[in-house]
């Protein structure tokens, strides 16, 4: 975990005095509502279908054991004792009175946490591998260089006020856990010649209205020069970004209307201008200053098996059943890490309680070093438990409803908060999750199926990265009622793809038996029982899927859907 030095905290401190001299003006009638506007969404303050939402950032989905405390107390007291865990690892609280909020701010500077640039158009929240540090996999534990990215971003005078909102991802990891393909800016650590650190450097991703995969700009940045080029990158965004249009002002719009290349040109015009060698340009001891304010877990010197561990896993089926999915490879011996599962059948996907954020505390402290991550598919991971406490830690979570068995299967659904809570939506998303789990409530059923990402977007801003999803779900209004978009063939990930839609949209109660069709489909078609179904789909196309869920009459579950898509 990284510890804030003296300068930190009075940057937090003396935001929160800002804000609350700007919320009693405001309140007193000194400030109107478009001057207020801004202020109140740098401070991640927004105003939604029923009541203000407080946006709380958790700097690249680290968390200690006390700043989650903080927020079960602070969701208790100020909220309807729950959060919801977003896609970019922040906690959203849906229900806080505004005069309250410069209280919860101060509240959670108590414990370095705070809601700066969580919204607005500026750098938001930066996001990384929630297996960091921990990746057995990893070329570079990327937490450092989050950091760095934090300290550089926050209240930087020449992007405070950007065409819109900037989004970066970091991944130390080939395996891309942090889907740096999807961001403004992607960056996944590699190794140059002679083993070099650097970085290959993605441009122009993004979902929402104009979905797009990001570009490679730079193969290999070193290391020294990533704050620099990602300045350039900004300035030449800041400069030629649509300001006129909305809907046409992210980055990604820029980069496809100039073209790779001549966006690349640009930039490495401004870098060399600009300040290539300047004044941010980063230094062996300035990456150590920085290390050393993150606390390092004290590891055991344990043995890679567990004799224990084993007969445990042999005794109980369910217990190997949550090993199986939820439990995940470490770099050191006798270590693993652990997903708590905020996917428990009829809960809305990433909702936690007071109550169980205090639980979840509690297992960080015993069993996990005081340290939390959140992850982008809105769950949270244990990272350094001992092998021999997987069945302490499982048979715990499990009181807690957090052991859910379902990460990577179709029931560990990433979804916004939708129409229930949010102004922009379209549609609700929470309901369709929910009918969805109820109709596959059977684990059996779950690991036949095997692994397979569904996602669901309550409107196009794409808060539930519906587009990435193995099986996508858009919530659309069609003639003033909820219809929902299906579309299949979307991944994360080094191969990142956009999904396809299928066909006409579908009535809320059409939804659920649209997946089963799907998944019906995918059984029947696939090439064994070790081919995924996105792999399937890759192989077929979308056409078979196509045809088998609007076919009418429905053929049973029997036929097969190769027959049909060439009768």
């Amino acid at each position: 975990m990284y510890r804030y030095d003296a300068i930190d905290q009075r940057m937090l401190d003396e935001r929160v005095a800002q804000f609350r001299d700007q919320t009693q003006r405001f309140l007193a009638g000194l400030l109107s509502e478009d001057e207020f506007r801004p202020l109140r969404l740098q401070n991640g303050l927004y105003i939604q279908r029923y009541a203000p939402m407080l946006r709380i950032a958790v700097p690249y989905g680290m968390l200690a054991s006390e700043q989650l405390r903080k927020l079960a107390d602070v969701a208790r007291r100020y909220d309807r004792g729950y959060g919801h865990f977003s896609t970019r690892t922040n906690l959203q609280l849906n229900w806080p009175r505004l005069e309250q909020v410069p209280d919860i701010l101060a509240e959670l500077a108590s414990v370095q946490l705070h809601a700066i640039q969580t919204s607005g158009n500026c750098v938001r929240n930066i996001t990384a591998d929630h297996f960091a540090g921990v990746a057995p996999d990893e070329i570079v534990d990327p937490l450092v260089w989050c950091e760095l990215l934090r300290q550089w971003s926050a209240f930087h005078p020449e992007f405070a006020y950007l065409p819109r909102k900037f989004k970066i991802g970091v991944s130390g990891s080939p395996a891309d856990r942090a889907a740096v393909e999807i961001h403004d800016v992607g960056l996944q650590a590699v190794r140059g010649r002679g083993g070099a650190i650097g970085f290959r450097v993605l441009v122009g991703g993004g979902l929402g209205r104009t979905p797009i995969i990001g570009q490679i700009i730079r193969e290999f940045l070193p290391w020294p020069h990533l704050l620099t080029y990602l300045e350039a990158i900004l300035r030449v965004y800041n400069r030629y970004g649509r300001r006129d249009n909305i809907w046409r002002a992210r980055i990604k719009i820029l980069l496809k209307d100039r073209g790779i290349d001549a966006f690349r040109d640009e930039v490495e015009q401004d870098w060399t201008a600009c300040g290539r060698d300047g004044p941010a340009t980063l230094t062996a001891q300035e990456i150590e200053r920085v290390g050393a304010r993150f606390t390092l877990p004290d590891y055991r010197e344990l043995p890679a098996r567990c004799d224990t561990l084993e007969r445990q896993l042999a005794t109980s089926r369910a217990f190997a059943l949550w090993y199986e999915r939820n439990v995940h490879p470490h770099r050191v011996a006798g270590y693993a890490a652990v997903t708590l599962s905020l996917k428990r059948i009829g809960v809305p996907p990433g909702d936690v309680t007071s109550d169980q954020m205090e639980a979840i505390a509690a297992l960080a402290d015993r069993y996990s070093f005081g340290e939390l991550r959140v992850t982008h598919e809105q769950n949270l991971v244990l990272a350094n438990v001992e092998r021999s406490d997987l069945h302490a830690v499982w048979r715990e979570a499990h009181a807690a409803g957090l052991a859910t068995p379902n990460i990577g299967l179709l029931t560990n659904i990433i979804a916004c908060p939708g129409g229930d809570f949010c102004s922009l939506a379209n549609a609700r998303s929470i309901p369709i999750a929910q009918d969805i789990q109820r109709r596959f409530d059977d684990l059996d059923y779950l690991f036949d199926i095997g692994e397979l990402d569904l996602n669901i977007s309550g409107c196009m801003n794409s808060c539930g990265h519906h587009h990435i999803g193995h099986i996508g779900i858009l919530g659309v209004d069609k003639h003033g009622s909820e219809h929902y978009q299906v579309s299949i063939g979307g991944s994360q990930g080094p191969r990142a793809t956009l999904g396809k839609v299928i066909g006409p949209a579908f009535g809320a109660d059409e939804v659920a038996t649209a997946v089963e069709r799907l998944i019906d489909c995918y059984l029947a078609c696939r090439a064994s029982d070790a081919e995924r179904f996105i792999d399937t789909v890759r192989r077929i196309g979308i056409e078979p899927f196509k045809e088998y869920v609007y076919a009418s009459p429905h053929p049973t579950p029997t036929r097969d859907p190769r027959a049909l898509a060439s009768a």
